[in-house]
């Protein structure tokens, strides 16, 4: 584990990364190996460099995992990996923290969601961040919501504001969608709609 510090030189804001800190939240004390999916310029990889013994990141854009790596070079604890996650040969059961953020809805929710859980070990934390349509009146109104707290932290974090080029993609499942596919593969698992258009998921193995 080394000396990383939560907020790497290198980092800005937006609605992504503004849930980083309930991530890193996350993490399981003594964590051992975590894995970040769809990791991208690997900011959430850094962050996460101080808290557990070793991070991988895990991402299918070749000038993303580039970007990574050039970032990520005085850490000696992270990796990086150029591949398709649901392609990859992941050992069942390897970490003890999985992750991903703004990444689920480029992919089959359930097979992501599926093999996420499969790499943790019996103890092991999930956490994923991401974002989902909506489907009517109630969840455009929650949305209406978030549009104050978007302006504010736009003021606030204007010199830090930021995107780091990721692909990007309109997600195909509603938040209810979303919420009842994940109590339904992860039973116990707790969903949270959150003000900036993103919901999380969290939910612990069981021994």
């Amino acid at each position: 584990m080394t000396s990383a510090p939560d907020t790497a030189p290198d980092a800005y804001w937006n609605h992504n990364t503004h849930y980083h800190r309930l991530v890193l939240s996350s993490v399981p004390r003594g964590c051992g190996e975590a894995l970040d999916v769809g990791c991208g310029d690997g900011l959430l990889v850094r962050r996460l460099a101080r808290r557990a013994e070793h991070v991988t990141g895990i991402d299918r854009a070749p000038e993303m995992i580039e970007r990574a790596r050039t970032l990520s070079a005085g850490l000696a604890n992270v990796d990086f990996v150029e591949a398709d996650f649901l392609a990859y040969d992941l050992k069942p059961e390897s970490h003890d923290f999985v992750c991903s953020v703004a990444t689920i809805h480029h992919m089959d929710f359930t097979a992501a969601l599926t093999a996420m859980s499969g790499a943790l070990r019996p103890g092991g934390s999930l956490m994923v961040i991401s974002l989902a349509g909506n489907a009517g009146l109630k969840d455009l109104a929650f949305g209406a919501a978030g549009l104050p707290a978007h302006y504010l932290y736009r003021v606030r974090k204007r010199r830090t504001a930021g995107n780091p080029g990721a692909p990007v993609a309109d997600p195909e499942m509603t938040w209810g969608e979303v919420r009842a596919e994940a109590q339904r593969l992860l039973p116990g698992a707790v969903f949270r709609r959150h003000l900036l258009w993103r919901y999380s998921i969290a939910w612990r193995k069981p021994r």
